[in-house]
């Protein structure tokens, strides 16, 4: 037998033992049979079982004292004269028998999911931040048209984006280049369908300008947001955030309007190019991965309905939409909380069924932390605390069943839920709360639903 040799000295997790045997009462501890003793050879057993009790305490077999003692290199002519025993492996029964088990737990293993809230809040202030952007340049174009070129503007740009980060994530599994390439690819073709279509609402007009700047905009910060570079975008959205302070203050006229406006996105559209460009000098990798375009589809439908709901939502109240828009950024720092929750429940149960009702408890608690909040919110803000609630639901459990990689569910689901909504406002315009609330109620039970089915077997987080 061989046992490792030890080249470090002990953590002190089981010091309390090694004290314990140490003390008169309990150093007279012996196998059955035999007549406690404190002098000579037996003594000298009794203190040697002391200085290694951290290490036989946990053995469950004589043969793992037996390699103790061999990797402290006990000799055969020491263990017959100075312990009385004829081998090593009589003298490892011997000290099997005087130290009690001890199966200490493993020190306590770093959360492999901790999320970093400040990164999470910034993210969601950079979804409702480009927002300030329409007060600012509303006079400039405000025609029911416009306003129709620019939502359907909006929602192919996000269902674009939705779909395009998932395929630069993937991509990224091969390396950032192999990312930033396909963003490179992908950003300005999502910014051209999107003018497009909104140009062929509008018409050339002076709101198919801001068409355009929007398009580019979300294209640029699509990009910032999937290479991380948060701050950098919060950094070019400076400009507009300082003309939307002063508009209460001070009326900045028509050129002033465009011109912070154009800057903003030139800072943004400049930030971006700037952050393409440095990525792709990074080394390429030697076999990189390209996934089928499909398995990004899924993501794209889904952010089409996110974008419908919300766009409904918001016709009548808007200030809760942009509470629900704030939002998202402790919305993503749950999604991180509720993995790292499930792999300590995964260590701290141990049938499927604990586990499962562990879970469950862990998803009930997330989804509690994110809605709470939400009435209060809609509550200031004129609004039907329930539809939001339902609303936020259903775009949560959404999310997080994407971040397991189930796609085609939420996106089927939110699908049906935005069609729901959308027929609704075509029969009856604009659709009632009483119409949402119910779609988003049902989707949002499905979507639970099927998050306690899958996500609640220990092999999803394994």
């Amino acid at each position: 037998m061989s046992g490792p040799i030890r080249l470090e000295p002990p953590d002190g997790r089981d010091d309390t033992l090694t004290l314990r045997l140490a003390t008169e009462s309990t150093m007279t501890l012996r196998l059955p049979g035999r007549r406690p003793a404190r002098w000579g050879k037996d003594a000298a057993v009794d203190r040697l079982a002391a200085e290694l009790a951290d290490q036989i305490g946990p053995a469950v077999h004589a043969y793992e004292v037996a390699a103790v003692l061999e990797s402290e290199g006990l000799t055969a002519q020491q263990i017959e004269g100075e312990y009385g025993h004829r081998n090593l492996f009589a003298l490892a029964e011997d000290l099997y028998g005087r130290v009690p088990r001890s199966f200490p737990e493993p020190p306590a293993a770093a959360d492999p999911w901790k999320p970093d809230p400040v990164r999470c809040g910034l993210r969601g202030a950079l979804f409702a931040l480009p927002g300030l952007a329409y007060p600012l340049t509303a006079r400039l174009w405000q025609s029911d048209r416009a306003v129709l070129a620019l939502v359907v503007a909006g929602l192919i740009s996000w269902a674009w984006g939705q779909g395009l980060g998932h395929r630069a994530y993937l991509r990224m599994a091969s390396g950032r280049a192999e990312a930033a390439g396909t963003l490179m690819a992908g950003a300005p073709l999502g910014a051209l369908l999107a003018f497009v279509t909104g140009l062929a609402i509008v018409g050339p007009s002076p709101a198919a300008f801001f068409v355009a700047g929007q398009s580019c905009y979300l294209a640029a910060a699509g990009v910032l947001l999937v290479l991380a570079r948060e701050r950098l975008l919060l950094g070019a959205l400076a400009p507009l955030m300082v003309g939307a302070a002063a508009l209460p203050f001070r009326e900045p006229g028509a050129p002033l309007r465009i011109g912070i406006s154009v800057f903003t996105l030139v800072l943004v559209a400049g930030a971006a190019a700037h952050c393409l460009r440095g990525t792709l000098k990074l080394p390429a990798a030697s076999a990189p991965v390209s996934p089928p375009l499909v398995a990004s589809l899924p993501y794209g439908l889904f952010g089409l309905a996110a974008g419908v709901l919300v766009a409904f939502a918001g016709q009548q109240h808007p200030l809760a939409v942009i509470a629900l828009t704030l939002s998202m950024g402790p919305a993503e720092w749950l999604l991180y909380r509720y993995r790292g929750l499930s792999v300590a429940a995964l260590r701290a149960t141990a049938t499927p069924a604990a586990f499962r009702w562990r879970s469950a408890a862990v998803l009930g608690g997330c989804l509690l932390v994110y809605l709470l909040p939400l009435i209060p919110a809609a509550l200031l803000t004129g609004a039907e605390p329930a539809p939001l609630l339902a609303l936020a639901a259903l775009l949560w459990t959404a999310l997080l069943l994407q971040a397991f990689g189930i796609a085609w569910v939420p996106a089927a689901v939110s699908l049906a839920a935005a069609t729901g909504v959308a027929s609704a406002a075509l029969a009856a315009p604009p659709p009632g709360p009483l119409t949402e609330f119910l779609c988003c109620t049902a989707a949002a039970l499905a979507l639970t639903g099927t998050t306690l089915h899958l996500l609640g077997r220990p092999t999803a987080h394994a």
